[in-house]
């Protein structure tokens, strides 16, 4: 089930942003909160699987883990499908 986020929306993709159960816990495991990740949605460097599917990375120098990393879907609404740190790209 995914499940939108009370205020979060997308100014770089203009639409809502809805978080997969999948992508939430991961954000908890990794502590990573709902600015942090709209900040990596908003102003991260992205990488296009296709028209519809993304990574969004962005580093963060206080943290110890960079890149961290959205994987999105653009539908009606921004679908993050899950949330990484450590991202390295190939």
């Amino acid at each position: 089930m995914n499940r939108t986020v009370g205020s979060i929306f997308s100014t770089r993709f203009q639409r809502i942003v809805v978080i997969s159960d999948h992508a939430k816990i991961r954000m908890i495991e990794r502590d990573i909160n709902e600015l942090m990740l709209l900040e990596v949605i908003d102003a991260g460097e992205t990488r296009y699987k296709d028209a519809t599917h993304l990574w969004a990375f962005k580093e963060f120098p206080a943290r110890h883990d960079n890149l961290l990393c959205a994987v999105l879907v653009l539908e009606d609404c921004v679908v993050v499908k899950t949330v990484m740190h450590h991202f390295t790209l190939l």
